[in-house]
């Protein structure tokens, strides 16, 4: 006797509201939940394996409709096909077919949109948008992003590999992560041809042979001291700033950036926010007694929450503001931000102080990882002892 199929009709399956299967025959059955909401579901078991296939709500789906699939699916499960493996293909293909039109400049510009927000320095977002849109972007950006391959990453690259070396590595960078992103999203498949290691490290010298790294100029320590006298002969906050910049060895943007309630002027102590700070950490900065005479002689002209305040009432100062002094004061030759190296020299030249607690104090990374997961510490009372040397030195009361 042949299974009955059929066997719902539509005013049946209106007004079915007990939760339950309800069958139609053929492997077709209306589930209704819970909640009163309908649905089709196709039962069927191929190679022994029991399967449950979803066609759609009711009644967005009509009974005539799932009919039609649940036939479609019978006649696949006869050849011996999974109609759910089917239709998981069919919905691979689409997105491969939907793929060709998704560009290389949509897919970077999403990444971008999508991680903005991430990103802990606003001008990150900016210099991706700039370096994709003047290297990247007139040779992929309105290519198909699964047709991107190394070819045409090297076409970006090979340029500016040898001149720019830097700015090529980041442009390779973030075409790495654009494609990895468009992968996840099933946009390209196989392997990314922006990949550095085993792909692109085949065919280009690495950044470290091309590069011509370029160091801040800097004071020779043995300078230092009469540097200062002729600082301390200059009025205005500039010169102040500038000293504490070289008391300190900090950045120049962490003392541009540097708010009053960063200071404990009685702890003698600096703590840098971590959004302030190149390496996405907090830094305690201990302050030596001449350090914390140029704060409180700066806290006298103080008009605002900054340090350095600008010239309005709000803001802080301009990043330029030691540049120009240094201008004025015919010393084109050496950089603010060239001190620390000033100071490092120092240390491992004129002090017995282990190099680590000298790397500590320029916010350096200490040791590999393995190394900074057990030293807990941030050698605080030994950089106290290392700046309150490193200040009567810069004075002139130091050790020659």
């Amino acid at each position: 006797m042949a299974r009955q199929i059929n066997r719902l009709s539509p005013v049946a399956v209106k007004n079915a509201t007990k939760r339950g299967f309800y069958a139609d025959g053929g492997g077709l059955y209306l589930q209704v939940s819970p909640s009163g909401s309908k649905s089709w579901v196709y039962r069927f078991t191929l190679d022994k394996r029991k399967r449950d296939m979803g066609l759609g709500p009711y009644p967005l789906i009509s009974l005539a409709d799932a009919r039609m699939q649940a036939e479609k699916c019978r006649r696949l499960r006869y050849e011996g096909i999974d109609p759910i493996e089917k239709r998981n293909e069919q919905k691979r293909q689409s997105r491969l077919e939907t793929a060709k039109t998704v560009t290389f400049r949509f897919c970077a510009n999403e990444y971008i949109r999508l991680n903005r927000a991430g990103w802990r320095n606003p001008r990150q977002a900016k210099q991706w948008e700039s370096s994709l849109r003047t290297y990247a972007f007139p040779v992929l950006g309105d290519l198909p992003v699964d047709k991107i391959d190394i070819g045409l990453v090297l076409r970006v690259l090979e340029p500016i590999w040898q001149t720019k070396a830097e700015t090529a590595s980041r442009v390779r960078g973030r075409i790495e992560s654009v494609l990895d992103w468009a992968k996840a999203r099933k946009f390209r498949e196989g392997e990314n041809p922006a990949r550095w290691k085993g792909n692109l490290s085949m065919v280009l010298p690495s950044k470290k042979k091309v590069a011509k790294v370029v160091h801040h100029p800097a004071l020779p320590y043995t300078e230092v001291s009469d540097f200062i006298s002729d600082l301390r002969k200059r009025d205005g906050l500039s010169a102040l700033g500038l000293e504490l910049v070289i008391l300190t060895a900090c950045r120049t943007g962490e003392i541009i950036k540097a708010k009053w309630s960063e200071f404990d002027l009685d702890k003698k102590l600096w703590t840098i926010p971590a959004d302030h700070m190149k390496s996405g950490r907090e830094h305690r900065v201990p302050l030596s007694e001449p350090a914390l005479d140029v704060l409180k002689e700066l806290k006298e002209h103080s008009r605002n929450d900054f340090v350095l305040p600008g010239n309005g009432n709000k803001g802080g100062s301009s990043n330029m503001i030691f540049l120009q002094l240094l201008r004025r004061m015919g010393r084109s030759d050496i950089t603010a931000h060239g001190f620390r190296s000033t100071f490092r020299d120092w240390a491992a030249e004129k002090t017995d102080y282990q190099n680590e607690v000298a790397e500590m104090a320029l916010s350096h990374a200490v040791g590999d990882r393995v190394e900074a997961a057990y030293r807990r510490g941030d050698m605080f009372e030994k950089r106290q002892q290392l700046m309150d040397d490193w200040a009567m030195y810069c004075i002139g009361l130091g050790k020659e």
